[in-house]
């Protein structure tokens, strides 16, 4: 999303937009140092920080996010093992501060995916709505005009549809 326009749409779930800031953490669940995902495995970025700075610069969105102009829905749930949560925090707070189309949502005390039947159906249906709004058209839900304040997580989810200008 930060090198081009052709998606009208996106989704990340548990995001790392900040490879610097994320390659020192380590995995909450196991306690192993994320390090070797960025070094060697999953990003193979091929060494650390300090000898490659711009490997990960080019690869965290984070520094390039002025250029992102893609609606983006982000799930990151707080008990991620895997992810650190803030990451997508950071994401988000970033994207809501230059005043970019995006959401976030949280599934308190689940994994790097949700475990619990309501919340995948929670999921599922957010992100049918929000693809339906940008790709098809259809209106938009109450959740993505004023969100769903913490005092009404899972009391009022706000999935009615706004009614179209």
């Amino acid at each position: 999303m930060t090198k081009t326009a052709i998606f009208k749409a996106a989704e990340s779930g548990a995001p790392v937009p900040n490879m610097i800031s994320a390659y020192g953490g380590i995995r909450w669940w196991t306690g192993l140092s994320r390090q070797f995902q960025y070094e060697h495995t999953q990003s193979r970025i091929g060494g650390t920080p300090w000898e490659y700075p711009m490997r990960y610069i080019e690869n965290s969105p984070i520094f390039n996010i002025d250029k992102i102009n893609t609606p983006l829905l982000i799930m990151h749930n707080d008990a991620d093992g895997h992810v650190p949560w803030y990451q997508g925090i950071e994401f988000f707070v970033s994207l809501r501060r230059l005043g970019k189309p995006s959401w976030f949502l949280n599934y308190n005390e689940e994994p790097h995916w949700p475990l619990k039947y309501q919340n995948r159906k929670d999921f599922n249906i957010r992100m049918a709505q929000f693809f339906d709004y940008y790709l098809k058209g259809a209106p938009k839900p109450v959740w993505m005009e004023r969100g769903v304040p913490a005092v009404e997580k899972g009391i009022n989810q706000g999935y009615e549809l706004l009614e179209r200008n």
